[in-house]
């Protein structure tokens, strides 16, 4: 069965390489290509892979309404990706979602959609499979060495801080170990914000600079040692196996899957 994907977010970088990955699957069909900026030129022009005949549309539910696809895929702004995910869903479209910025409370609250409109959904904070690795490693680290800070890297077009990598990973790290991680030792900041953000003992440090994709390192402190768990994404095509991994699987699941890691069954 072939199945039936639209691209929100497609004029964004991620966005377009989604729909030169979906156009180059056999699986898959591309059929709409919606974002705000659309002036309903083909997006197969601007994405480089030649005329498909399929417009750049601005309204998300009318498109979704007269295309009829199986799944979204959103890459869009943290501004408006859980209205577009509520769009997605009370129309039974799947959403598979790559946006940031999504809390625990919205994941929350996808579930409640989820199930009213009995529509499967996966929401990634990172589609790279090395990325999911190395939080799953975090994880583990954290049971055994006492204190970690994270130094999340990004393009300087991403807007929200920290990354949704970063947290997620905190949270994996402090589930892990069961407890917050210490912090023992009092602090003065001399410049306001120098020690990042703090989640319940993990301090995370954001970086935004031209010439990055997406990047991050774990430092572990014990004693006498330290442990530095890294991943970097250079090309944004580092997403594109997880996304098509996704854009399969949730036509067979139920409900919300929430990270890459749980359809790898790490």
């Amino acid at each position: 069965m072939t199945i039936k994907v639209a691209v929100n977010g497609a004029l964004g970088r991620m966005g377009q390489t989604v729909v030169r990955a979906v156009h180059a699957e056999p699986a898959l069909q591309l059929v709409a290509a919606v974002d705000l900026n659309g002036d309903h030129s083909d997006i197969g022009t601007t994405a480089g892979i030649g005329p498909v005949r399929i417009p750049v549309t601005t309204d998300l539910a009318d498109t979704l309404r007269q295309t009829k696809p199986d799944v979204v895929v959103d890459f869009t702004s943290p501004f408006t990706v859980m209205q577009n995910i509520a769009t997605a869903l009370s129309l039974q479209v799947r959403p598979v979602v790559g946006t940031t910025g999504i809390t625990e409370a919205d994941i929350e609250k996808i579930r409640e959609w989820s199930a009213q409109y009995q529509t499967p959904a996966v929401i990634a904070p990172n589609f790279a499979i090395g990325a999911v690795l190395m939080m799953q490693f975090a994880a583990q680290a954290a049971k055994f060495l006492p204190e970690a800070e994270i130094i999340e890297l990004h393009h300087e077009r991403k807007i929200d801080a920290p990354s949704g990598t970063a947290i997620k990973t905190a949270e994996m790290m402090l589930k892990a170990r069961g407890q917050a991680l210490p912090r023992p030792v009092e602090e003065m900041e001399k410049i306001a914000g120098a020690r990042g953000g703090s989640l319940d003992g993990i301090h995370i440090h954001s970086v935004r600079l031209p010439g990055l994709v997406a990047h991050q390192e774990v430092i572990f402190g014990g004693l006498g040692q330290t442990l530095t768990i890294r991943h970097d994404s250079f090309d944004r095509t580092s997403f594109i196996p997880g996304v098509l991994l996704s854009i399969k699987e949730v036509m067979q699941r139920e409900g919300v899957i929430y990270g890459l890691e749980n359809i790898l069954n790490l």
